[in-house]
């Protein structure tokens, strides 16, 4: 069980991290929308200065020609280096550049999934992450538990080397159900997960452990003081 950041924000990343364990950070040209216009490579440069090389980088590509997907691959692999995952939608330019950039070794992170033939050609193609969007499938009457857990089956059944980055979530239940069903990753907005700690019951019991520990030691002493 896996966590990955779905944002391109430097400030959450930096803060989240701390909190959060996470292997990687993913993009797509919606989210780096939300920041403006960046100076890309560079934007992507200090995402890759502030995870470390232990954690992965996956970018999307723009383009939905194969011949030009593959060309931006080679860009980004150029200026970000080779361990960067290219995120390609699973369209039928997509699983042509897919095959090919397989071929030539590429991290590849198969993207915009909704139904179980797309994870199944992308898992065929070699892909090493297949990225099925959980709210999206269902908010088109799909349901992601049984498309996770088919792809799960495959890949167990198969011994296939893909893993499953379940994205597209609009709350926590979401992300556990994608887990329960076999994803081996999420990739998630920073904030939902920060979200998830700040419910009234857990704020409740770090306020009554306070209270219990004060009217015994006094406001002013901790284990610190023993």
């Amino acid at each position: 069980m896996e966590l990955m950041f779905d944002t391109a924000n430097l400030e959450d990343i930096r803060h989240y991290i701390g909190v959060f364990s996470i292997v990687g950070i993913t993009s797509n040209p919606s989210i780096l929308k939300n920041e403006g216009k960046l100076e890309l490579i560079d934007h992507f440069k200090e995402i890759q200065n502030i995870i470390g090389s232990n954690r992965s980088l996956h970018i999307q590509v723009t383009t939905d020609n194969s011949e030009k997907i593959i060309g931006e691959a080679y860009r980004i692999v150029e200026k970000l280096g080779k361990d960067v995952y290219i995120k390609i939608p699973v369209n039928e330019e997509g699983l042509k550049a897919i095959k090919q950039l397989k071929n030539e070794d590429f991290n590849i992170t198969a993207t915009a999934i909704y139904t179980i033939a797309q994870g199944d050609y992308a898992i065929m193609a070699g892909a090493d992450y297949i990225a099925p969007y959980f709210n999206r499938m269902e908010n088109t009457n799909i349901d992601p538990d049984r498309v996770i857990s088919h792809y799960a089956k495959v890949i167990q059944r198969g011994n296939y080397q893909t893993k499953i980055l379940a994205a597209s979530f609009k709350n926590i239940g979401q992300v556990m159900r994608a887990f329960e069903s076999g994803a081996h990753c999420a990739t998630v907005d920073p904030a939902l997960l920060s979200n998830s700690l700040k419910m009234p019951s857990i704020e409740s019991a770090v306020v009554d452990f306070k209270k219990d520990w004060e009217e015994v030691y006094g406001k002013e002493k901790t284990f610190l003081d023993f």
